[in-house]
């Protein structure tokens, strides 16, 4: 039981670092400044570790919080890439 639950959790972090990390050649498009995408890096190499970091609920729902709000302020930027309208537009 408490394996099943380490897995979700893994599974769930998993999902959102890969869900930012698909957006990395559109928002070099965009071209949202160094220090942003600079840190996909650090989110591969995090993604390679993940299921040797022990994880909690609280911690997974955090970021599953934090991903959401990413994906929230992308909105714009990603719908004028949409509409062929993409000019550098700052990520608050």
């Amino acid at each position: 039981m408490v394996q099943d639950k380490m897995l979700n959790l893994t599974v769930r972090i998993m999902n959102c670092l890969q869900t930012i990390l698909e957006l990395e050649s559109t928002l070099r498009r965009l071209e949202l400044g160094g220090v942003l995408l600079s840190e996909f890096k650090v989110l591969k190499d995090f993604l390679k570790d993940v299921e040797s970091i022990e994880l909690d609920e609280e911690d997974v729902a955090r970021i599953e919080n934090a991903t959401e709000h990413f994906l929230q302020e992308l909105k714009m930027p990603l719908s004028l890439i949409q509409s062929g309208n993409a000019q550098h537009y700052p990520v608050q």
